[in-house]
């Protein structure tokens, strides 16, 4: 393309935005140029022959001679959400298209992450064109980023991906803010012919870098909020701390039968606990007893509100940012021991085979006699013994449980054996995953690093729990008459990233057949043989790459990585959304109730979906962030590490003794010029041919640490 047409065509997409966002407004030539800043014949004779074209076209109506106006009927639009992806285009989900459509830089047209826009849709020889035609609504969403602060105005450099554009800071609002300190902003408005659109400073969250500045970064950047508004608080604190006699009454009553928690050390908040009681040689009675946060919790409240806006705790490294107000969430629906507490129930008579012969549901009334943590049970299931030694004690000296509670323990652990083989048996995926851990000093600084595996204490719980799920699920949506609910589901894999994990496990030596009917047993067997290696770590990623998201729905598709038809979330109130409406729900029904309205309850799960997919994305960049912490005093120190990715760029490590992941940049591997082979997931020396390929171990050493933009430069160690 001529520079002339070039030129032209620049014009021509600047006029149209123009009009495009000066809406109904009717605009002359002379108009048009002023706010272009054209002031010569030539570029003034341009804009009238562009403004004839677009009228020839009807893109614009004439109203008078040489006035026009944008004619939105000329092209056929649609409403959708904008999102911001890394790469600085935008994607919407339209209906008719079963694809997210991608917009180009240039055709967003001002449009932030999140803003409700009108869309134009062009069907091209290169495939289809999507462009923001206007901008419905702007999102209130804030962002992040450093003050850059002059004399007359700043400007706030935000690192999220989400935004493509730096914030101007008009005089007014830089008020006391600091040069180089973390800020939030929200979007005030983008004047025409600006840059820049210009924003407001909300707070200040302090100097990069710092812990607590970076962790309150996070939350900000995905809209996680970590202050309660004072009349939520309020609202929290209003509640009676006694259960009343009436309410007991109308409750099946728990207090007398053996019932206890198991938790991890450190938590404060008890979702849920297990009551046992042995009713012949072969069957027991075992109660799976849930907070009952919606006796708490009444819709159309401020609280219910607020946890529906929230949908989720969100569990940062040093932190956890809850649902609920503490004073639910850590005291008055916590089933605390030695505590009277309200409880939703699943009881069932089972065998130790698991077999399920009797189920009820319903609102009941529980003392936790006991409160374990998971390395206590841990301990007395490897010893056989009811004895807990002090290095695993909560207390920190070792103690003796009562024979019939370490017997409950032992049948309980019985039955979750026999439930997790039958699960494998029905094609369950199994994963097995190590969790990336940190011991951290009084400041919240990561000291070291340590791995958390999933044993059979952690099981134990893990089976009841998923029994409890699966059975109010099918209780529900097994119905002849059906009734709208939550479901929790899980679709197929995906064929593709299937193909590409075979591909990428050859390089490893194992075999992964496709072909085969039940690709979940070929999954498992895959992710058995490679446990305990040190590409365990990787292929379990790449694997779990390949399975679709969990997500909530009203319509039961089943969830393929549990192998089961039904299943919901039911087990922990305190901390999911979802689970209030299951509660909520399956009282309904039990009362007799008619249905809930399904469309309702279907945008309740899409936004919790949402509100879940961004608060894992917050837990994991706060486990980055916390990584290069760790990693800041080792520049110059070597590791052994494994590569986990490849790219035309460079090659991702992952260190294998703490599962920290830096980069070796292309200009860093020295002797040779490197291409990207995609097909081999490698970079291939043009001469020596020397191969760093996916998979293969690597002794690195670390380059440069950046705390601040989270990433760890290695260099390679010949």
């Amino acid at each position: 393309m001529s520079n002339k047409k070039r030129d032209s065509k620049k014009l021509e997409s600047k006029i149209r935005s123009l009009f495009r966002s000066s809406g109904t407004a009717v605009l002359n030539y002379k108009q048009i140029a002023s706010k272009l800043d054209v002031r010569d014949t030539k570029g003034r004779n341009d804009i009238i022959r562009i403004l004839n074209q677009l009228h020839s076209k009807k893109i614009l109506k004439a109203k008078q001679r040489g006035q026009y106006q944008f004619n939105k009927e000329a092209i056929p639009t649609k409403r959708a959400r904008l999102t911001i992806i890394p790469s600085g285009k935008g994607v919407v989900s339209v209906d008719d298209f079963n694809e997210e459509l991608v917009i180009s830089k240039k055709a967003l047209n001002k449009a932030l992450d999140g803003d409700l826009v009108e869309i134009s849709i062009n069907r091209k020889e290169k495939g289809i064109e999507a462009e923001v035609v206007s901008i419905v609504e702007r999102s209130t969403k804030e962002y992040v980023g450093v003050l850059e602060r002059q004399k007359e105005f700043g400007f706030v450099v935000c690192k999220s991906s989400k935004a493509y554009t730096d914030f101007f800071i008009e005089k007014e609002e830089l008020k006391d803010f600091r040069d180089g300190e973390k800020v939030v902003i929200v979007f005030k408005e983008w004047k025409e012919r600006k840059d820049t659109p210009h924003a407001k400073i909300v707070k200040s969250l302090g100097k990069p870098g710092e812990i607590e500045t970076e962790l309150h970064s996070i939350l900000h950047e995905y809209g996680l909020p970590y202050e309660f508004p004072s009349e939520v608080l309020e609202e929290a604190a209003s509640f009676d701390v006694k259960i009343s006699p009436e309410e007991i009454k109308n409750r099946k009553d728990f207090r007398k039968t053996l019932t206890f928690t198991i938790d991890p050390k450190t938590a404060k908040d008890f979702d849920d606990a297990l009551s046992f009681k042995k009713i012949s040689n072969n069957r027991y009675e075992v109660g799976i007893h849930i907070a009952d946060v919606s006796h708490y919790v009444r819709p159309n409240t401020l609280l219910d509100q607020e946890a529906y806006e929230r949908a989720t705790s969100v569990y940062l490294v040093d932190r956890v940012v809850p649902m609920l107000p503490e004073v639910l969430s850590n005291d008055l629906c916590s089933l605390r021991p030695q505590e009277e507490k309200l409880t939703f129930s699943a009881v069932f008579t089972i065998d130790e085979k698991g077999k399920v012969y009797e189920e009820w549901y319903g609102k009941t009334v529980i003392y936790s006699d006991y409160r374990f943590a998971y390395e206590e049970v841990q301990c007395m299931i490897e010893q056989e013994k009811p004895i807990v030694e002090a290095k695993h004690s909560l207390t920190g000296t070792e103690y003796t449980v009562p024979e019939h509670v370490f017997n409950a323990i032992q049948s309980l652990n019985s039955i979750a054996k026999n439930l997790r083989e039958d699960r494998m048996k029905k094609g369950a995926i199994s994963f097995d995953r190590v969790e990336v851990s940190f011991s951290l000093d009084e400041e919240n600084k990561p000291e070291s690093v340590f791995f958390k595996s999933s044993k059979d204490a952690n099981k134990l719980i893990e089976e009841f729990m998923l029994l409890a799920n699966r059975k109010v699920a099918a209780f529900i949506g097994n119905k002849k008459n059906k009734q709208a609910f939550v479901y929790r589901i899980h679709d197929d894999p995906d064929e593709e990233k299937l193909n590409n994990l075979k591909q990428t496990v050859r390089s490893f030596g194992y075999t992964f057949n496709l072909s085969e009917k039940n690709i979940s047993k070929e999954i498992n067997g895959l992710l058995l043989a490679c446990h305990g290696t040190k590409e365990q770590n990787l292929i379990d990623t790449l694997t779990l790459r390949c399975m679709s998201k969990a997500v909530y729905t009203t319509q039961n598709i089943g969830h393929y990585g549990l192998a089961f038809s039904h299943y919901t979330h039911f087990t922990s109130p305190i901390r999911r959304y979802p689970d209030v409406l299951v509660h909520r729900l399956l009282q309904m029904y039990l009362d007799g109730e008619s249905s809930a309205k399904e469309s309702t309850l279907e945008e309740a799960c899409e936004h919790s979906s949402q509100r879940e997919q961004l608060a894992t994305k917050a837990e994991r960049d706060s486990i980055k962030h916390m990584q290069m912490v760790f990693m800041e005093d080792k520049v110059g120190q070597e590791y052994d590490g494994v590569i986990s990715g490849v790219t035309d760029r460079g090659i991702y490590v992952e260190i294998v003794e703490n599962k920290c992941e830096g980069m070796i940049r292309v200009m860093d591997i020295k002797g040779d010029y490197f291409q990207y082979d995609m097909d081999r997931h490698a970079l291939v020396g043009e001469r020596t041919k020397k191969i760093y390929q996916l998979g293969d171990e690597i002794k690195i050493k670390v380059k440069k640490v950046n705390v601040i933009k989270r990433f760890l430069d290695f260099v390679p160690l010949n």
